[in-house]
């Protein structure tokens, strides 16, 4: 990388890539993009950027890459069928800012080694209200240098940068995450069935809870982050991350049982959860 700022190329425009990179535009970082759908990039209007006509141009030009694509499969097919690693310079960096398994996340490193590029998962939490905010925890599995040269762009959009560990960790603690928040969901459908069974008044108790000891940051998004207007598309993406994280763990056979179907009955009870809070 140069003395100047490096050029970034973005790829995945959704909830949180497209204010993701808005942010590193802002920054002053020479953000250059690729969409498979064109229309997707409305969301970067009022920022600067040069758009590229295919993923091995982009490549071509950038220091950096970032990737917030859904799935892993997503990142395999940018990566090596769409040309990406072929076309990126030899000591460039390509940024998985996606929630994937942590396997993926080092089988893109080992993908990328023969062609010289470095390769960090870090995925990021918050949610897209915090993402717009630049309030994003940035969680990041890879080489401490790499991660500390790229960290001056990942706080352009986070409040927390956190270095996990080596490759695979970012997604690791970006799925345990999930996985815990998930659990408080559950918990506070099961406190407040048992308030709905007292009779008692919902939203003087949940103000209570929002208030007391009990708050978390998964009752707290209830009604700002989380709605009865959005959760149908929050929960299929609540309940992927739940079957990632079952596959992150599976290892650990019995002992992880309990926490991942507490876990994956949170997901999907979320729906449940807007309904009886009222948000």
């Amino acid at each position: 990388m140069s003395d100047n700022k490096p050029t970034v190329g973005f790829i995945g425009f959704g909830d949180q890539g497209a204010p993701i990179a808005q942010a590193i535009a802002d920054g002053g970082y020479p953000l250059h993009v690729w969409a498979r759908r064109p229309e997707s990039l409305m969301a970067l209007e009022g920022h600067a950027f040069t758009t590229h006509s295919s993923v091995s141009e982009l490549a071509a030009v950038s220091d950096i890459v970032g990737l917030c694509l859904r799935e892993d499969s997503d990142n395999l097919q940018v990566a090596v069928e769409g040309r990406l690693l072929e076309n990126m310079r030899r000591g460039a960096v390509l940024v998985n800012h996606g929630t994937g398994l942590p396997q993926a996340a080092r089988e893109l490193v080992r993908l990328a080694e023969p062609y010289g590029v470095d390769v960090l998962d870090a995925p990021v939490s918050g949610g897209r209200a915090v993402a717009l905010a630049r309030q994003l925890t940035t969680i990041v599995g890879g080489r401490t240098q790499v991660v500390e040269r790229l960290t001056p762009v990942f706080r352009t959009f986070s409040k927390e940068v956190i270095h996990v560990g080596p490759a695979g960790s970012g997604q690791y603690g970006k799925l345990f995450n999930n996985a815990l928040m998930m659990m408080n969901h559950q918990n506070v459908i099961e406190v407040l069935d048992l308030a709905r069974s007292l009779e008692l008044p919902v939203r003087p108790l949940l103000d209570v809870l929002r208030s007391g000891s009990a708050s978390s940051f998964a009752l707290q998004a209830i009604g700002p982050s989380i709605t009865s207007e959005n959760v149908h598309h929050l929960q299929p993406l609540e309940l992927l991350d739940m079957q990632l994280f079952s596959g992150a763990v599976d290892a650990l056979g019995n002992q992880a049982h309990t926490v991942v179907e507490r876990a994956i009955d949170g997901a999907r009870r979320l729906d449940e959860l807007t309904a009886v809070v009222g948000a």
